[in-house]
């Protein structure tokens, strides 16, 4: 009778295993797996981006100017590198718009029109994407095309990027002998941004324009 009652105590309890006992088994697995390799993710993101900073500062370090100008082969391969490891990252389109300067002071335009570009293609997010338009839009001016770099400044924007893209926008029709929307773009970019920000630039280049009328 006892091993009668053990037989059936032994099928209930295996019974109980199939329907119980694995997917509790399984679940606690998953749900070790899921932490652990969670923080392993969370490790590999740390490193990732510590590498992209390290190799971030080594190319602006390179590109301080010694001896009167940057060290071009430097910059090159770091940029290559930061490319190629970290590509699509925040580092990587730093260091596009970083090179983009670099490129400016060279006077090679074509180059950093290149690079700010792609950063526009694809930014990392909504505040690299409007440096990036920013800077193009004076860039393309700079290349006499500053009626393609005002297209660049026009539609819908978050209020947080108006008074730059205003300010440049100013900037661009002055050069197009436009002061009238000039003097409305600065005014415009004024009345957004904040008073410690830097107004008194804004209210020099109205002081300007309202010198050219007199």
């Amino acid at each position: 009778m006892t091993s009668h009652s053990e037989d059936e105590e032994l099928v209930q309890i295996k019974e109980w295993w199939q329907r119980s006992g694995k997917p509790l088994l399984t679940g606690g697995v998953l749900a070790l797996v899921v932490v652990f390799g969670w923080q392993g993710w969370q490790k590999y993101q740390s490193n990732r981006a510590q590498n992209a900073s390290a190799l971030y500062q080594q190319l602006l370090d390179a590109s301080l100017k010694t001896s009167g100008k940057p060290d071009a082969a430097r910059i090159a391969e770091l940029y290559g590198q930061l490319q190629s490891d970290f590509g699509g990252s925040h580092y990587a389109q730093y260091g596009s718009l970083l090179v983009a300067k670099v490129a400016v002071e060279e006077g090679k335009l074509d180059d950093a029109v290149a690079g700010l570009r792609a950063i526009l293609d694809k930014p990392v997010d909504a505040s690299l994407g409007e440096v990036a338009r920013q800077r193009l839009a004076r860039v393309l001016a700079a290349q006499g095309k500053a009626e393609e770099g005002l297209a660049l400044l026009a539609g819908e924007i978050d209020p947080v990027f108006l008074a730059g893209r205003e300010e440049v926008k100013g900037d661009l029709l002055v050069q197009l002998g436009r002061p009238d929307e000039a003097r409305a773009a600065y005014e415009k970019a004024k009345a957004a941004q904040s008073e410690d920000a830097g107004q008194g630039t804004l209210q020099m280049k109205l002081d300007d324009l309202a010198k050219g009328d007199a």
